[in-house]
């Protein structure tokens, strides 16, 4: 602690582990990774849908 002025962040004595380049251009990764959370926001919106309808179906729909 001494030898960084007994400053307590946690960065200081941390390290952060580098990410290794997976070798997928940034605009390929991207284009895969919006398609994925689109995907999934489709997917979010039909169970809300029939949680929805559901929970109509027993009376406490809103």
């Amino acid at each position: 602690m001494k030898k960084h002025n007994y400053v307590l962040t946690p960065g200081r004595y941390v390290g952060i582990k580098e990410e290794e380049d997976d070798g997928i251009p940034f605009e390929e990764k991207m284009k895969q990774l919006t398609t994925e959370l689109a995907d999934q926001i489709e997917e979010e919106e039909k169970l809300n849908s029939e949680i929805k309808k559901q929970l109509e179906e027993i009376g406490y729909g809103f």
